[in-house]
């Protein structure tokens, strides 16, 4: 892939670091802070950046075993996170060549229609078995999810940054 002028050269993902940041952010949306419609699904933000900058380390299995974990956590349909994760990592890993090429703002945006698609599997998977609708607040979640984007990708990609170290012998 032909980096585009100004990229900086990234140093390879370490496994351990990628495994750490999706185990902390099954953990913070572990945290007891209470289930609103609103809140933002970390570990799903976490994934999607995963599988587009990692698609071969990160994927439909990882996403699925993640889901269900979430599902055993909150009580809720087995299976319903589960299959929101494997439908928006499957779009993710689809477009992650695309979603590259984009500005960080413009991922976000790109990103948001998943972000959108996976809240709405979980809603309608609720309502199929008889919970009530949560409320229009649940379509700010996915807005939120696309704003923490940047921050998200900007704190994943710091380990692989290199040190500015100019040599006249070694360009990259």
């Amino acid at each position: 892939m032909i980096m585009p002028r100004g990229e900086q050269l990234l140093l390879p993902a370490r496994p351990g670091f990628i495994w750490g940041s999706l185990l902390m952010a099954l953990m913070l949306n572990l945290l007891p802070l209470g289930r609103v419609p609103w809140m933002p699904d970390f570990l799903a933000v976490v994934l999607v950046f995963w599988s587009i900058h990692q698609p071969r380390r990160v994927g439909l299995a990882v996403a699925f075993v993640f889901g269900l974990v979430l599902d055993v956590h909150q009580a809720s349909l087995l299976g319903q996170h589960a299959l929101a994760y494997a439908v928006l990592i499957y779009f993710a890993i689809m477009v992650h060549r695309r979603i590259l090429w984009f500005s960080v703002p413009g991922q976000a945006l790109q990103l948001m229609p998943l972000f959108a698609a996976a809240h709405a599997i979980t809603v309608v998977l609720r309502l199929i078995g008889g919970a009530i609708f949560p409320g229009w607040p649940v379509v700010l979640a996915p807005v939120l999810e696309a704003l923490m984007w940047p921050i998200v990708g900007w704190l994943l990609l710091a380990p692989q940054r290199r040190a500015p170290n100019p040599d006249a012998n070694r360009p990259l």
